[in-house]
C-alpha cells in the first residue's frame, strides 16, 4: 500500500475524515459538503499520529531538503510542526492568524531570521486562503518560503489556482480523490457514491451531486 492510501485508511479508521453524502455538512461559507475532516483527531490516536508525522517529515526531506525552519499554521498546524521538527531536528515556530494584541504583538512566534528557508506545516487545504496568508506573512518577515506540507488536500480547482498564483508549492500526504477510492474499497461509502463525491470536489457550489449523478 502506498503512503497516500495508508494515510487515507488511517484517517477513515479514526473518523478524522468521514463521508455523509445523504446528510451533507454545511461549511461556514454555506457550501454543503459530503465530507467532514478533523485532523486534530490524529493527535489522540498514537499509531495514526506516528504515520502522519513520519509521513510529513518524509515530504519535507523529499521535496524541501534545504529546509531550515518549520512554521505551523495557527492553530491546527502547530502540533504537527512541533512533532515533525522534533523528528527532523529542526527549529519550529508558528504564525498567528493576526498580530497578538499585547506584549510584543507578534504574529510570528519563534525565532526566524531573514533569509531562512522555511516550510509551512498545515493540517488541511481547501481553498488555500489561510495557508497563503501564512506564507505571505513569512515572506514579509524576510523568510524564503520553500513551500508547504499538509496532511490532506481537497484538490479543488479554486485552491490549486490560488496556490499557483501565489507561487506556493504544496505536497500533501493524501487527497480527496484517494480517500474517496479507499473509502469505497473498504465499505465506508457505496461504490455508486464515488462519482457524485468527485462532482462535489470539481464544483462545490453546484449542489446537483446531492441528489446523485443522473
Amino acid at each position: 500500500m502506498d503512503l497516500s492510501a495508508k494515510i487515507s485508511q488511517d484517517l477513515l479508521s479514526i473518523r478524522a475524515v468521514f463521508f455523509r453524502p445523504e446528510e451533507p455538512f454545511i461549511w461556514a461559507s454555506g457550501i454543503k459538503s459530503p465530507i467532514y475532516c478533523d485532523n486534530r483527531l490524529t493527535l489522540t490516536a498514537p499509531a495514526v499520529r506516528n504515520d502522519v508525522e513520519n509521513g510529513l517529515a518524509e515530504l519535507v526531506r523529499t521535496y524541501f531538503p534545504e529546509a531550515e525552519v518549520l512554521m505551523g499554521t495557527s492553530t491546527a498546524g502547530i502540533a504537527h510542526a512541533a512533532i515533525v521538527g522534533h523528528l527532523m531536528g529542526l527549529p519550529m515556530g508558528y504564525v498567528r492568524s493576526g498580530n497578538k494584541d499585547h506584549g510584543r504583538q507578534n504574529r510570528i512566534e519563534g525565532r526566524l531570521e531573514p533569509g531562512q528557508k522555511v516550510v509551512v506545516v498545515e493540517d488541511l487545504i481547501s481553498t488555500g486562503g489561510s495557508v497563503i496568508e501564512v506564507v505571505e506573512a513569512l515572506r514579509e518577515a524576510g523568510a524564503e518560503v520553500l513551500g508547504t506540507v499538509s496532511i490532506f488536500t481537497y484538490g479543488m480547482k479554486k485552491g490549486l489556482e490560488r496556490l499557483c498564483a501565489a507561487q506556493v508549492e504544496n505536497h500533501s500526504l493524501t487527497d480527496f480523490d484517494c480517500i474517496v477510492r479507499v473509502a469505497a474499497r473498504e465499505g465506508y461509502i457505496k461504490t455508486e457514491d464515488v462519482e457524485r463525491l468527485i462532482a462535489f470536489r470539481d464544483n462545490p457550489s453546484d449542489e446537483s451531486w446531492i441528489g446523485g449523478i443522473k
